[in-house]
């Protein structure tokens, strides 16, 4: 039988903070629930959606996309050593473009993960 894929929230290695489930926190039930189901469904399709429920960032950062009522919610992640993918960054899109400083924040915590993967496993 085949293994499945694990799903893992970044983990600052200075502070411990998770920002994942903090921005999750700060959205409403009904949105919760649709980003989970989406995230399940990247984890059940290991790590690798076609658009438009994923896009390539940059590297081997994507980014789940859920459009729900008239919000876009974007999770960047990537797929980690072991079937693991990491989820790193979550925002509320409200341009047409992603903004720089949210891809920012997606590669330090990306690198951040790279260097300290024993939180990981």
């Amino acid at each position: 039988m085949e293994e499945e894929y694990k799903l893992r929230f970044y983990k600052n290695s200075q502070t411990g903070r998770e920002p994942i489930p903090e921005y999750l926190a700060s959205l409403d039930e009904k949105s919760r629930s649709k980003i989970g189901k989406y995230v399940e469904y990247l984890r059940l399709c290991k790590g690798y959606l076609d658009e438009p429920y994923s896009r390539h960032i940059t590297g081997k950062i994507r980014e789940l996309r859920v459009d729900f009522s008239h919000n876009h919610y974007r999770i960047f992640y990537f797929t980690f050593i072991g079937k693991t993918i990491i989820l790193l960054h979550g925002f509320t899109k409200k341009t047409t473009k992603t903004p720089e400083n949210e891809i920012k924040k997606a590669l330090e915590n990306y690198n951040d993960t790279i260097n300290n993967p024993q939180l990981y496993e």
